[in-house]
């Protein structure tokens, strides 16, 4: 069978016409030899070009992999292809789940998995042969510009065997020509550039500057269907503010004629017992659903059957739903235009802006999407009395216009100091934002980095992949500083051996401690025993006085009672109990690992004598990390910093009763 046949089976399977862009990127991958890169804007249908892929693999008794960058999103494709493959005249059967929580069918020939599966499959050739792997497509593949896990993505790209097939899909981005330039220059493949500019169903942008939120939602379910705004997504940019507007919203009217009687029934078919079942369900009873990832996945998938199915009006969700979850909304909700923290708030990066804005408009029911923005609720209150203030003239003889205008005046609303606020212009200027460039961002993980040495401790193969990122010369020269940085971490904490020996000052530490004698009286209630002075340990402990300096005693000693330490002349002055293993760790948990600052010379030393010593001292370049029985301790920590979670493990085995808690 030949690429032909198979690409005029798949069209004939279509259950629709192709869209222009769609058509040319099925041409493109039926006639490319290594494949294509789809950039388009959300809401285009890139999901139809990429079941290509696999329909072809099917057909070949090939392997092709689906990856995308959620959980969510993965189970809910997994579900799709299930549907997808039936439709072929396949057995659901040959689409398998895997995921950090699940399998299911891991052994069929169609893989749906998050990314770092793939990219792990691929670091153990040993125990999964792509041999047979026909094909890949990496959706939301803009996902390449995350800071902490686009290094994922480039490693997979680096990685994968030549004769597999590939295809990327991805927002628009701004630099698809040089991105394509920098994988056949540095990776020796070559993909065809398939761009689409134009939405099938177009948008339309509104700011709301005079009503708060939930009397626009109830504006929005007014009236017919086809007069509806509804259903929507309201994104939030946290789990708590979604219930939060989700409770505000009881009582409001979001239910058309017959939907609770329909929504009650599909309800009474579930149980709501476990977790926030209960809540969710009285919420899903008036029409309004909440989606995020801190929910069960049994409950976001109702909540997502629902919300397909129009049985639900608005669903309050978070922007990991904007990143490919099939939700389409006729209309969508941004309840602000600010992320972060308070008081650091920033305004929302145009990319994740323009991927919510793509939630809007359904190919199969809508002619036009919609989306809002709303303004916050201080600033809706100021135009509502701006407003009223107004209808008065200014010039009017009216003693009681004239009173009434001297008391709204006394009533007039104003801003928070405290608050931070967003705009109108704000939001014109994510509408007309460009699209962003694909570069190279952050670094190796710590996991990833002892999980490439457990597989190979030669450091000039993660040399090469530093070089080979999509960065400039000194961005490169930076990355290449952090990772002997953190190579010398590792060697000072005792999980891998380097060769050549670095300096003495990064000789490892001890990491096996005995439990001192004062926490075994203090478990066991009884006096501790004194240590004499010339007992007590000298050595440093493994990260031993890393937040000593952030806790000053409350009676330092005077200065003539503090121990004479010498100092060796071109040694700095060491930190008071901090342990070298300490310092380091301190540069691991430091954004300032980011970015290298040059060093000022001391007061008094000239120019000269600091070009001098610069001269000297050599930087040190290992070629080899050879991994200790301490470095598979590192991949057991997920959700923190595995270096400082092992600092933790070792010191609460010396630490006293008190200290622990």
């Amino acid at each position: 069978m030949t690429r032909d046949d198979l690409a005029a089976m798949y069209l004939d399977a279509l259950p629709y016409a192709p869209y222009p862009v769609q058509e040319d990127a099925l041409l493109a991958w039926f006639t490319h030899k290594e494949g294509v890169l789809v950039c388009a804007p959300t809401g285009t249908g890139k999901t139809l070009i990429a079941e290509a892929v696999l329909f072809e693999a099917l057909h070949l008794n090939k392997v092709a992999y689906y990856t995308t960058p959620l959980i969510a999103l993965t189970e809910q494709k997994f579900r799709e292809l299930q549907d997808t493959v039936v439709r072929w005249g396949f057995s659901p059967d040959q689409v398998g789940l895997v995921t950090g929580n699940r399998k299911v069918n891991p052994d069929a020939p169609i893989k749906v998995v998050v990314a770092e599966i793939l990219l792990n499959r691929l670091l153990t050739p040993t125990e999964f042969d792509f041999n047979q792997t026909h094909g890949v497509v990496m959706d939301e593949f803009h996902s390449f510009n995350d800071p902490e896990r686009g290094v994922v993505w480039e490693l997979s790209l680096s990685m994968l065997p030549k004769h597999v097939r590939l295809m990327l899909l991805s927002a628009t981005v701004g630099n698809s020509i040089e991105f394509l330039g920098w994988l056949r220059k540095n990776h020796g493949r070559t993909l065809q550039l398939i761009q689409g500019t134009e939405r099938k169903i177009p948008l339309s942008h509104n700011w709301v500057g005079d009503q708060l939120l939930a009397e626009q939602l109830e504006w929005m379910q007014e009236g017919e269907e086809e007069r509806r705004k509804t259903p929507t997504l309201v994104f939030c940019f946290n789990r708590n503010e979604c219930w939060s507007i989700a409770e505000q919203l009881k009582g409001k009217r979001l239910l058309s004629d017959g939907q609770q009687k329909a929504l009650a029934a599909r309800l009474d078919e579930w149980n709501w017992k476990v977790g926030a079942g209960p809540k969710l369900k009285q919420l899903l009873m008036r029409g309004v659903g909440v989606h995020h990832a801190g929910m069960l996945p049994k409950y976001r998938r109702r909540v997502e059957e629902l919300f397909q199915q129009k049985l639900l009006s608005v669903c309050l969700c978070t922007e990991t739903l904007a990143a490919g979850i099939n939700l389409p909304a006729r209309s969508v909700v941004l309840t602000t235009l600010l992320k972060g923290p308070p008081g650091k708030k920033k305004l929302v990066d145009a990319s994740s802006a323009h991927q919510m804005f793509g939630r809007a408009g359904r190919p199969q029911f809508d002619t036009e999407g919609y989306v809002y923005a709303m303004a916050h609720e201080d600033d809706v209150k100021i135009a509502r009395w701006k407003e009223q203030y107004d209808q008065i003239p200014e010039d009017t003889k009216d003693p009681n216009l004239i009173r009434a205008k001297k008391k709204l005046k006394k009533k007039m609303p104003t801003r928070r100091a405290n608050m931070q606020y967003w705009n109108e212009e704000q939001f014109e200027k994510l509408i007309s934002a460009p699209p962003l460039n694909l570069v190279s961002k952050g670094e190796f993980p710590w996991r990833l980095l002892a999980y490439l040495l457990l597989h190979s401790p030669d450091v000039e193969g993660l040399r090469e992949q530093v070089k080979k990122r999509l960065l400039d010369q000194k961005q490169v020269e930076t990355s290449l500083k952090r990772l002997h940085r953190m190579l010398l971490i590792l060697r000072t904490g005792g999980f891998v051996e380097l060769q050549p020996e670095p300096p003495e000052k990064f000789s490892p530490v001890q990491r096996v401690w005995d439990i001192p004698p004062e926490a075994i009286a203090e478990r066991d209630n009884i006096a501790p025993p004194v240590t004499p002075p010339d007992e007590q340990v000298e050595e440093d402990a493994f990260g031993l006085g890393v937040l000593e300096d952030e806790i000053p005693d409350d009676d330092p000693p005077a200065e003539s009672e503090q121990p004479q330490v010498e100092v060796p002349e071109e040694e700095p002055e060491p930190q008071p109990q901090m342990g070298s293993f300490g310092a380091l760790l301190q540069q691991a948990l430091s954004d300032a690992d980011h970015d290298e600052k040059p060093k000022k010379s001391p007061q008094g030393a000239s120019q000269m004598d600091s070009g001098k010593e610069e001269a000297e001292e050599q930087p040190y370049v290992p070629v080899t990390a050879a991994p200790t029985g301490e470095l598979n301790t590192l991949l057991e920590f997920r959700t923190c910093n595995p270096i400082y979670a092992t600092f933790l493990l070792d010191h609460l085995g010396i630490a006293s009763l008190s200290e622990r808690i």
